[in-house]
């Protein structure tokens, strides 16, 4: 079966998007995927994070999942090139595109089967949002909005997920909390379904890390 290449991407920085990605990716290797991720933010956040995992792991081997992740730092137009050649050997590979940078973004959202958006529930989120979309209807690159960071107030959300649904494009139907456990974990070089696998939290990011692979067909 071919691999499903999956891009993060979202204009406005603090969408928690790189964070978003970081257990994704973990959800999906420790369900038995082989997975990709490449950094393409020059803030390198998933780099600094893949070194300290490797640490964590090399101290717990018995980690689910371990082996089954691996980690490339690609930049400007070898991006194209080079995920094809990774998308030979895994079943996923996710690319974490930098915020403001439509160049690199767009790059990381060609080379996609799916551009998965991050959108915080607030007005200056899902307005932002609306730039990203535009990227991906140049490309033809489908799209799949996420909330996440969601607060317990249903009201605010609520109206947010309206505002969204006028953007024209499709919404998951998983939320992920503005949980301490999906911080925590990074901490540690893991993901949450790792270091909490019966917390709420990790079962936001299986439920939503199955809804990607299905909308990236």
């Amino acid at each position: 079966m071919p691999a499903k290449i999956i891009t993060t991407a979202q204009q406005k920085g603090g969408a928690g998007k790189t964070t978003l990605a970081a257990h994704l990716a973990i959800a999906w290797a420790g369900a038995g995927k082989r997975v990709a991720i490449v950094d393409i933010d020059p803030q390198a956040s998933l780099a600094t994070w893949f070194a300290l995992r490797e640490k964590t792991l090399a101290e717990r081997p018995a980690v689910p999942g371990k082996g089954a992740l691996d980690h490339h730092a690609i930049g400007g137009w070898r991006v194209g090139g080079r995920v094809s050649e990774l998308a030979r050997d895994h079943d996923v590979v996710l690319i974490d595109s930098p915020p403001h940078a439509d160049t690199e973004a767009r790059y990381a959202i060609a080379a996609a089967d799916l551009v998965l958006i991050p959108v915080q529930p607030s007005p200056m989120d899902v307005w932002a949002t609306k730039a990203t979309i535009s990227l991906a209807s140049a490309e033809k690159t489908p799209v799949l909005l996420a909330f996440n960071r969601v607060p317990p107030r249903a009201n605010l959300t609520a109206l947010m997920v309206a505002a969204a649904k006028e953007l024209g494009a499709p919404i998951a139907r998983t939320r992920i909390g503005n949980r301490v456990a999906l911080a925590a974990s990074m901490v540690e070089g893991l993901g949450v379904t790792e270091a909490a696998p019966r917390s709420r939290a990790a079962a936001e990011i299986t439920a939503l890390a199955r809804e990607v692979l299905k909308a990236a067909g």
